[in-house]
């Protein structure tokens, strides 16, 4: 971006004066993106270089979580609004940022097990497992654990934040309402259920979804609905067997900060299943 002095205003494109932009009240680009916050938020708690990255890479990937929390959340009232086509642009940048995430498990894999242990002790009791923008998520699509609140209880404003998020129906929640609205004998228990339950697969929704997939003329935007689910749960997939290759990679099979069982448990949740009736229906097609 370039600047031209002469008359105080900023230009989109050096030699392109026409394309200018006038920020409200002469805001800065600095100013807009608050960047003076965002460039200073890390503070190295040791004297070893690799912090840096270490702390980066964890800052980014928070802000690109609540991107997708931002857009899942977006998504979940176009599906209730019937605004299908609004509700797929939204889960198709949930895909596109999802597969942001997973690169930077390339990047922190140059930490390498010696490195890392120059600072690790630094962090105390801190640990990814206390993410609570990855609970959201996971909150969002359907897999709910009541023990991870209490993770939470010491931040009140947090934690309400989180019990919300944890009763409110998911995106499959209103996936499965929609197939009802259409037309598809859905079991009511499931349209009037405890959302702050975990989802358990159904052989209604099953056989909806086959009869989607069997015909997808009649049913395009249902069809589309489905194939945006299925990219969320298989890149989430990937970022979390990503996640537990490189954990694996510096340190092995030691306990994670914070006290989480570290590669033990991230292997655990790669057999969790988001949306299980799409993809059994892959089998029985």
């Amino acid at each position: 971006m370039g600047n031209d002095n002469s008359n105080g205003k900023t230009y989109a494109y050096e030699g392109e004066k026409n394309l200018h932009t006038d920020f409200k009240n002469n805001m800065t680009y600095g100013e807009y993106l608050q960047l003076d916050n965002i460039l200073n938020s890390q503070k190295r708690l040791s004297e070893h270089h690799d912090e840096m990255l270490f702390i980066i890479i964890h800052q980014v990937s928070e802000l690109w979580m609540k991107l997708i929390i931002h857009e899942i959340q977006a998504a979940i009232v176009s599906i209730k609004k019937d605004e299908l086509q609004t509700a797929f642009k939204r889960l198709a940048r949930v895909s596109k940022t999802q597969s942001q995430i997973i690169q930077s498990w390339d990047v922190l894999s140059t930490l390498t097990p010696s490195e890392y242990l120059e600072f690790r002790d630094s962090l105390g009791q801190a640990s990814g497992f206390q993410s609570f923008q990855y609970r959201m998520i996971e909150f969002a699509l359907g897999y709910k654990t009541e023990h991870v609140l209490k993770i939470y209880e010491k931040d009140r404003n947090l934690h309400k934040k989180l019990v919300e998020a944890f009763e409110a129906p998911g995106l499959y929640d209103v996936a499965i309402e929609k197939l009802a609205k259409e037309g598809f004998p859905i079991h009511p228990d499931l349209l009037e259920r405890d959302y702050s339950t975990p989802y358990a697969a159904h052989e209604s929704v099953k056989k909806a979804w086959m009869e989607v997939y069997k015909n997808t003329d009649k049913y395009w935007d249902l069809y589309q609905l489905a194939e945006k689910l299925v990219d969320i749960e298989d890149w989430l997939q990937q970022w979390r067997f990503r996640h537990m290759k490189t954990v694996e990679r510096i340190i092995g099979f030691k306990m994670g900060t914070g006290g989480s069982s570290g590669v033990n448990y991230l292997r655990k949740v790669l057999d969790h299943r988001f949306f299980p009736e799409l993809w059994d229906v892959r089998t029985e097609l």
